[in-house]
């Protein structure tokens, strides 16, 4: 498949202005991001400011005492670059308070994830701002992030970039290299990586991904590209067991209006 390049200037300008329009009209200033060190955050958080006013930026850092250390110097070197206010907040009290012994690396790992984003919409509430997503298109068709965790955001400014993509709009962005290069992970426990739990590449992933979502081929089509069958069942597989966390949750639908059904205004609709 002929790779399709995305003109990042325009990217830029795009989500610089969706980043606007979107705090404006729901009547805020300013955002929250949670820094965690990572090329994601990194790159909303270089829009963010560059979109709002690095004084209208707070980083919210939020290690845990199995956190790579690294993953708090990186983040911390993206505030010095960008000059944005920031607040280191250890969670170990927190999560050591309601684990007693051991836990499974997933449980412990979600609980991590929602305990960060429950921090950060706290902070918002504080700074009076809206949080600003990290995720993008490749983790939320996957499904590969915490429902209610690392999900739940006021908005997405790079829900629509796949990972292969955000690495390349990094660099356009300056970035710092080490940042960029390091191997994703969610540093959720030690040794974590992205790419060890989804059993394939960001880039043979996104291949996938770009063909199925983005071009609508069929399994049959994208098999017959040459593409191993392995690596296409897990990326087909992966959407269709976590489509209950692209949606709003089922509502019982017995009146003439429903939320999330026939009740679908946006945001800012004229009363």
């Amino acid at each position: 498949m002929k790779e399709f390049r995305l003109n990042y200037e325009l990217v830029k300008e795009f989500i610089i202005e969706f980043i606007r329009e979107e705090t404006y009209s729901n009547g805020f200033k300013k955002c929250v991001v949670g820094l965690s060190g990572g090329v994601d955050s990194a790159v909303v958080a270089y829009l963010s400011a560059e979109a709002l006013g690095k004084e209208n930026v707070k980083a919210i850092i939020m290690p845990y005492k199995d956190s790579d250390p690294a993953s708090k110097e990186d983040a911390l070197l993206v505030v010095k670059k960008l000059g944005i206010p920031n607040e280191l907040i250890d969670i170990t009290e927190i999560v050591d308070a309601y684990f007693k012994g051991n836990v499974a690396n997933v449980r412990k790992g979600n609980f991590l994830a929602r305990i960060r984003m429950s921090i950060l919409f706290d902070k918002a509430k504080e700074f009076k701002a809206l949080v600003m997503g990290t995720s993008n298109k490749s983790e939320l068709i996957l499904g590969y992030s915490t429902w209610y965790g690392d999900m739940a955001a006021s908005l997405y400014p790079i829900g629509d970039l796949y990972k292969t993509e955000v690495f390349e709009f990094a660099r356009f962005l300056n970035v710092p290299e080490r940042i960029i290069k390091k191997k994703p992970s969610a540093d959720l426990w030690p040794g974590q990586t992205d790419e060890s739990e989804l059993g394939a590449s960001y880039k043979a992933l996104d291949s996938v991904l770009k063909l199925y979502i983005d071009q609508r081929r069929t399994k049959e089509e994208i098999l017959s590209l040459g593409y191993k069958k392995e690596l296409v069942e897990n990326v087909l597989n992966r959407i269709k067991k976590t489509q209950f966390k692209r949606t709003l949750p089922p509502v019982a639908k017995f009146s003439p209006r429903t939320v999330g059904l026939d009740f679908l205004y946006p945001h800012d609709f004229k009363v």
